[in-house]
């Protein structure tokens, strides 16, 4: 049951009358079931490792609170015991599977582990688990929480399966205020669940369909064909992941959470430093702070900063899969920002006008989905056939026949492109403007948006890519 299901919308209705009622009465009881609900709902996804999330919490709070008494080397021993305990369920599910075909290749053997399915959203829970044990080390997070608050946190079900890794110091705080639902806020959940749905139930699933032809077989299609693939997938990432993270904040906000934005227009950036500040925000930010900042970020020289700054984005591609091409994707990143910081002194002198911009976003988007043909790749030649394609069969002459074929897709590509230019701000004016719209008006653009997607629903839709993350 995921958020783009008519079961999940038909669940949810009825969860929110009575989570309402629970609210203006009783915290504790409201928490409880807001629990019971995630837990059943990870239940739905994961079956019986929807156990592995509770016996995280009750470890990692356990230990934490344990980890509060003490200062100097017993605490730090509790927080690399955490740690490690909390990591260990997320490196035996994505990456025992890896290493075991990788040693029995090694060895000549045929030594391999069952099928291992990943549970999902155990990377989001487990982020969130690292990050307030840490804090809590930090002593950068002073609230002594209780464990139904922080199971409440760590299963809150709006974040399960996308995200945004939410910090303790954001969530907590106003879960203890308890103060009365904030129609604002509750309006501007139902634009962002309205946007959601457009931009994954409509778009993203839409315009999947073609992108897994090109990647499945590049040299079935023109070097046209194949760009419009590499294009298209582009699109399809920031809009299944936007789209999913956009439900996710807007379904917290109607529950009176208010949770950070994900993405802010990755694709208007002039460089990829400022490309990690607006794509996957809570992940970027997290390895900033978890992993690039400990182990000493820019403070002990410039070899070291390069070090530091590539170590971190190899980590956050091999996040991503263990496949060779998340970590060549996560190089690729990685030497990018080395380079830009290494060239930043010259390339500030350089005026950001009219001129300058549209070279620089231009520049910068055409790396970015390079990048992406790596990402989306099962391996290195699929993605060196789609290169090759591209830049050795291109045949112009059959574009005409591709509008002909696709006019609908090619549309959906055009326009989604078009509205990804619209400057932040004027997205802002446009969702206050929805916030103070009259009812009918609301009403009129969710029935919209639910009917464009009932419109444009195919079996053969491509689930949450991040799924698999």
């Amino acid at each position: 049951m995921v958020f783009t299901s008519i079961q999940f919308w038909a669940f949810f209705v009825i969860f929110l009358m009575i989570f309402a009622i629970l609210r203006r009465s009783t915290r504790t009881g409201m928490m409880l079931y807001v629990t019971a609900a995630s837990l059943g709902f990870f239940f739905l996804t994961n079956r019986w490792l929807m156990q592995l999330l509770p016996l995280t919490a009750l470890i990692s709070w356990s230990l934490t609170k344990a980890m509060r008494q003490y200062d100097g080397a017993k605490r730090k021993a509790f927080l690399a015991t955490v740690i490690l305990l909390d990591l260990a369920p997320l490196a035996y599910f994505k990456y025992a599977g890896f290493a075991v075909s990788c040693l029995s290749r090694l060895w000549d053997s045929n030594f391999a582990l069952p099928d291992i399915v990943l549970p999902i959203g155990i990377s989001f829970y487990t982020f969130q688990a690292i990050s307030y044990s840490t804090d809590v080390y930090r002593k950068r997070f002073t609230l002594d929480v209780t464990f139904l608050e922080y199971l409440f946190y760590l299963s809150f079900f709006p974040l399960l399966f996308a995200g945004p890794i939410t910090r303790a110091e954001t969530f907590f705080p106003q879960v203890r205020r308890h103060q009365p639902l904030n129609e604002r806020m509750a309006y501007m959940g139902l634009w962002l669940i309205i946007m959601g749905i457009l931009k994954k139930a409509v778009v993203a699933d839409y315009i999947a369909q073609y992108n897994n032809w090109i990647f499945d077989s590049p040299l079935s299609y023109s070097g046209f064909e194949n760009l419009m693939g590499l294009l298209g997938f582009s699109m399809q990432i920031y809009l299944d992941f936007s789209g999913y993270s956009d439900m996710s904040i807007g379904i917290a906000a109607l529950m009176g959470i208010r949770l950070r934005n994900n993405f802010r227009f990755p694709y208007q950036s002039l460089n990829v430093t400022e490309f990690w500040h607006r794509w996957h925000i809570s992940l970027s930010s997290w390895f900033r702070d978890y992993v690039y900042i400990p182990l000493g970020g820019n403070k002990k020289g410039n070899w070291r900063t390069a070090l530091n700054c590539l170590f971190t984005l190899l980590l956050v591609g091999i996040w991503h899969g263990s496949s060779i091409t998340f970590v060549i994707w996560g190089a690729m990143h990685g030497t990018a920002l080395v380079m830009h910081k290494a060239f930043r002194p010259w390339l500030r002198r350089i005026p950001d006008n009219w001129c300058t911009k549209p070279f620089s976003v231009l520049l910068t988007a055409t790396f970015i989905i390079c990048g992406w043909a790596v990402f989306r790749s099962p391996d290195l030649d699929t993605a060196s056939l789609i290169f090759r394609q591209i830049f050795t069969d291109f045949r112009p002459e059959s574009i005409p026949a591709f509008w002909t074929m696709r006019a609908t897709w090619l549309t959906m590509l055009v326009v989604s492109c078009m509205l990804l230019l619209v400057r932040e701000k004027y997205y802002n004016r446009l969702m206050i403007k929805f916030i103070y719209s009259p009812w009918l008006i609301k009403l009129a653009a969710f029935a919209f948006a639910v009917q464009l997607a009932i419109e444009f629903h195919s079996s053969n839709i491509t689930p949450f890519l991040y799924y698999n993350f």
